[in-house]
């Protein structure tokens, strides 16, 4: 398979000679303003794909556009059509970033993040003319997203195409190859369409044919794998509480325990509809991150609190708080509290925010700005991420942690049997950023084959099967206390097993085909001023 024809993979190789030998690619100025549109509208394509839409099919076509573009471009051109598109993509699915803080950073990511949509270009014009090619340039889009999921200060794995398909048919094919996996799929059905379309018109209805076939394979191997598996060690009765915060915003906790204490009201609440009859007890209990507003181990009111909660509802509540830290620090805790032994187990937030919850560059940054004053200093934990919960192992993700792979992998394979995703949302407002999160969750609860138990403190709230079926969702900024019976399981999915091991495998394999592709074309180049002298 190829995605161009023979004519053009020879005029592909020419163009990248001579923008290796003159520094720029040929230019034609008529179709330059026309492919940049369509660029830009490849990624709008893309943003429309994810949540709260349902619009997962758009992102195939999204990819089979920006392909199109692509296709004979040099490697100054693969670049700048490929940022563009990715200001398309980033610039309307970031705009909550900025939500109380004003523009400047909402632009600033989306500008940073739509680099690797750049770099993709750059791989898939390298390794558009090679054999089987729709395969490769899915495999750049794998590459470019692995690159931005770690680079700089930890990664930015948002929005990754994987997390646009949690309504789309493909999402079983994550217990098998991961979100990096099903990154690929989807980027891969958009591929073979570009493949199918391209080429001379007499061929065309054959290459539609191939393309179809290999599609509709993708779609069958993705009904087959969502078959039934295993049954569940145990099911067992879980609640997630969202008390709800007194205001939107960054001071959502400006009054003193008011979000804590409507956590503990909320609790309360459903202890007396347990009391009564009227709801079942449950064995595990979830609080947001940051729902206790204040430090509970320096606070005895906030201690007192939490122990009249956990009593009230007769189980251990795991609780997202901010403790101190060393002096000028602070730690992002979720912790058990017992009803009768109070504090116990904690999971400390091991990928923070930066410029959030930490200032990277910090003595920079101080030098030239006065943000530096205001931003966080929490320390980051080392732990596995996994906490004993009345007797069940808890894989703990809290809120932005939920979007890296190897954090949550590391937790299920040392043991949990349940995933939690504390978060607190109140500074985000009403924006889209909630939304995007539940679907990553689902995601995950499919990669790993666990439920998820999403406790936000002013919504999304929401319990996941292992299947990532939202048997319960909340409303934003109301208190509410799902209830509900999940499976708890200990048998590892595949994508589990093998971790990351196949995305950088894959991102190996696009990286040799591009270099490779870059030194002949410079060989080429330097064998034709030798001849020429």
């Amino acid at each position: 398979m190829r995605v161009l024809s023979v004519d053009r993979a020879i005029t592909a190789d020419s163009e990248l000679d001579a923008c290796l030998k003159s520094g720029r690619p040929k230019r034609h100025h008529g179709g330059i303003a026309l492919r940049l549109a369509l660029s830009v509208g490849a990624g709008w394509l893309l943003f429309l794909s994810f949540p709260p839409r349902t619009l997962w099919f758009l992102a195939p076509v999204a990819i089979a556009l920006l392909t199109v573009v692509l296709q004979g471009r040099s490697l100054r051109a693969g670049f700048g059509f490929g940022y563009a598109a990715g200001l398309g993509f980033f610039m309307p699915l970031l705009p909550w970033v900025g939500a109380y803080v004003g523009a400047t950073p909402w632009l600033a990511l989306a500008a940073i993040e739509a680099l690797a949509f750049g770099v993709f270009g750059v791989l898939a014009v390298a390794v558009g003319h090679a054999p089987l090619s729709p395969v490769w340039i899915a495999g750049a889009w794998v590459t470019a997203e692995a690159l931005r999921s770690r680079v700089p200060f930890g990664g930015f794995p948002w929005g990754r195409l994987a997390f646009g398909q949690a309504d789309g048919p493909l999402l079983p094919l994550a217990s098998i190859a991961g979100a990096p996996g099903l990154s690929f799929v989807t980027a891969l059905i958009g591929t073979l369409i570009a493949w199918s379309l391209a080429g001379p018109l007499n061929v065309r209805w054959q290459a539609l044919a191939k393309g179809g076939a290999c599609i509709v394979l993708i779609f069958v191997s993705a009904l087959v794998t969502g078959s039934p598996g295993a049954a569940p060690d145990e099911v067992v009765t879980a609640t997630v509480v969202q008390g709800n915060v007194p205001r939107l915003g960054l001071d959502f906790n400006a009054q003193r325990r008011a979000v804590l204490d409507n956590h503990v009201a909320r609790t309360e609440q459903l202890a007396a509809e347990v009391t009564a009859g009227r709801a079942a007890r449950p064995r595990l209990v979830i609080w947001p991150e940051n729902a206790s507003d204040i430090d509970p181990l320096t606070n005895r009111d906030a201690a007192d609190r939490l122990d009249r909660a956990a009593r009230s509802i007769g189980a251990p509540i795991l609780v997202g708080t901010v403790l101190q830290g060393e002096p000028g620090t602070s730690i992002n805790s979720a912790m058990v509290w017992d009803p009768t032994d109070g504090p116990g187990q904690q999971h400390i937030k091991r990928q923070l925010v930066p410029f959030g919850e930490y200032l990277p560059l910090r003595s920079i940054v101080s030098a030239v700005s006065s943000y530096a004053d205001s931003a966080g200093n929490f320390v980051a934990g080392n732990g596995n991420g996994v906490v004993d919960l009345n007797g069940i192992q808890v894989a703990v993700a809290t809120c932005y942690e939920v979007a890296f792979d190897d954090l949550v992998t590391e937790s299920v394979k040392a043991g949990a049997t349940v995933i939690a995703v504390p978060t607190n949302n109140a500074t985000f407002g009403r924006t889209e950023m909630t939304f995007q999160q539940l679907a990553m969750s689902r995601v995950r609860a499919v990669e790993h084959g666990r439920s998820v138990l999403i406790a936000a403190t002013s919504g999304v709230s929401a319990i996941i099967t292992p299947a990532g079926v939202v048997r319960q969702q909340s409303e934003i900024f109301t208190a509410q206390a799902l209830t509900d019976e999940i499976a708890v399981r200990s048998d590892l999915t595949l994508a589990t097993r093998v971790g990351s091991i196949p995305e950088l495998a894959l991102s190996a394999i696009v990286l040799s085909l591009a270099a490779s592709a870059l030194f002949r074309g410079m060989y080429r180049v330097r064998r034709g001023e030798r001849t020429r002298t």
